[in-house]
């Protein structure tokens, strides 16, 4: 009597499949927008009407944005923060995330954390994950946000006389970044705001009332605002005694070196933002109102670039810009 071969199918312990319905779609947000989620090719979702969609995408790499050690629920907290960090600078209320998710192995535990630190800030701003992908590499995390917006903030819409304001402080990442490699207890409080930065989803939404610019602090002062002053197509005055810094930034760094860190190094995901002049009360009252330190910092200009002041009216150069991928000087 004949038979037919036995067909087995084997699966590996760990698989793609089982990484994203073990583990990715333990999250406790299920928004009512979203019609198909995690499970299918593509996502099905709603957008609210009188609303358009705002969308960014950040990639984080192991060694470049965050240090080897690191721990996998910071990696995944940040990875999200910087993206919500763009929808608050557009002044939008974020909604979905997809994750591409690249691991050198499927570590459970690593991915338990990393899902944990994303997921305690997606409840947070009631953020659902919709879909991504998983695959084997070097360790990198790439997440799209979206968001919906009535009246987007850009960086294009800074008028000459405008008031520049930045929210928080400058420079703490720089020294949380430093944490990894000192010991000293004064950075302790400075190695959470690298790690854990805070977004600024709130001002961002409340910023669409008054701002005529925003972006979200990410490359350095110098950097970020210049991308406002090129798509303005203004220049602008800084007073950098005005600068906001922590205790800790400033019992920690000589006065020589004192605003490199703070306007060149980047991470603080704070935003910076323009207002006309007449709207400056306005900015108080936010200040106030959310408990969140917003400190006037100089001025928009019709020159060209940004001119840096000290308490002495003497202009100050920095030649360092801020962080660039792909430059070798």
């Amino acid at each position: 009597m004949l038979h037919s071969p036995q067909i087995v199918f084997t699966v590996k312990k760990v698989t793609e499949f089982n990484l994203i319905y073990n583990h990715i779609n333990t999250q406790s947000i299920d928004r009512p927008d979203v019609l198909t989620g995690i499970g299918d090719d593509c996502a099905i979702l709603n957008i609210p009407e009188g609303y358009s969609l705002a969308v960014s995408m950040d990639t984080l790499v192991c060694g470049v944005h965050f240090p080897e050690n690191a721990s996998a629920y910071s990696i995944g907290y940040k990875a999200l923060a910087v993206n919500l960090s763009d929808l608050a600078s557009a002044g939008a209320i974020p909604a979905w995330i997809t994750l591409s998710l690249t691991m050198p192995d499927a570590d459970k535990f690593w991915l338990n954390d990393f899902l944990e630190g994303l997921f305690a800030l997606a409840k947070k701003h009631d953020v659902q994950l919709i879909g991504g992908d998983t695959t084997t590499g070097p360790l990198s995390i790439s997440i799209q946000a979206h968001g919906f917006v009535k009246k987007a903030l850009l960086r294009s819409n800074a008028k000459v006389d405008d008031l520049i304001f930045v929210s928080g402080y400058l420079g703490d990442a720089a020294l949380g970044f430093k944490a990894y490699n000192e010991i000293p207890t004064i950075l302790d409080g400075c190695k959470a705001r690298f790690d854990q930065p805070e977004p600024r989803v709130g001002l961002g939404l409340k910023l669409t009332r008054i701002a005529s610019s925003c972006i979200d602090i990410s490359d350095g002062l110098i950097s970020d605002l210049g991308h406002i002053c090129e798509q303005s197509k203004c220049g602008a005055e800084v007073n950098l005694s005005k600068i906001p810094l922590s205790e800790e930034y400033l019992s920690y760094f000589t006065k020589n070196d004192l605003y490199k860190q703070a306007l060149t190094f980047g991470d603080d995901y704070e935003l910076c933002f323009t207002v006309a002049a007449d709207l400056e009360s306005e900015v108080l009252k936010l200040s106030k109102s959310l408990s969140l330190p917003i400190t006037c910092i100089g001025k928009i200009t019709d020159s060209e670039g940004i001119q840096f002041f000290d308490e002495n009216n003497k202009t100050i150069l920095f030649k360092q810009k801020g962080y660039e991928h792909f430059n070798e000087s």
